[in-house]
């Protein structure tokens, strides 16, 4: 019997049926108390053969709205860093590290306010992130901020040590090559914004000459 809020969503995995199977069995998990407050699970979204995943850390407010990854103004900005870095956003693989969204409120009825997952929320939610890697097995792997590439290489991953560079890392028991950058969501607090999407589309080129 799977026990809800048992902090891993393992026993909600289906045995079978690709990313269909896996989004359906994602809509009904209870693998971490995040769904209590979510309206819905947000699940990855793109080809199943994609040569590109990117990873980013959770839903944010209109995701958790619309079920969709990447909807909200980080993804436009994503989308657009994209696409100045000769990748096509719709060839892409796009999907979170969590996949409730995770916020707090000033006060009752105000603005829901992003609220960064814990790790142990973020390895509640590993099982689905393995089993989508495992579905689409992209060459190259974006991982988007800090949380997102905690969840795929541990507590001690830091962007600013690694980020524009092509690494080799075993990931749930694969070699994958990995590229990791700031969150979009980053770029849009940034001080000086435009140096700030500069680098991203930087880091995204990476990927690009990668995959050639």
């Amino acid at each position: 019997m799977v026990t809800e809020d048992a902090c891993t969503a393992a026993p909600f995995l289906p045995t079978r049926g690709g990313l269909p199977a896996l989004r359906k069995a994602a809509a009904t998990c209870r693998g971490c108390p995040l769904h209590r407050d979510a309206t819905q699970t947000v699940f990855g979204t793109g080809k199943a053969t994609a040569r590109l995943m990117l990873v980013g850390e959770q839903p944010g407010d209109q995701e958790d709205r619309q079920g969709t990854p990447f909807v909200g103004p980080a993804g436009h900005l994503l989308d657009r860093a994209l696409a100045d870095a000769g990748l096509d956003p719709a060839d892409a693989y796009v999907t979170n590290a969590v996949k409730h969204f995770k916020f707090t409120r000033a006060e009752p009825g105000k603005r829901r306010i992003h609220k960064a997952p814990t790790l142990r929320e973020a390895a509640a939610c590993a099982p689905w992130l393995a089993a989508e890697l495992a579905a689409v097995e992209p060459e190259m792997v974006v991982v988007l901020g800090a949380t997102a590439g905690k969840a795929l290489l541990g507590s001690s991953f830091r962007v600013t040590d690694v980020r524009g560079t092509v690494l080799e890392e075993e990931i749930h028991g694969h070699r994958r090559r990995l590229v990791s950058t700031v969150h979009p969501s980053a770029v849009l607090r940034s001080d000086d914004r435009d140096a700030a999407y500069q680098g991203l589309v930087s880091d995204l080129k990476v990927a690009a000459r990668a995959l050639k």
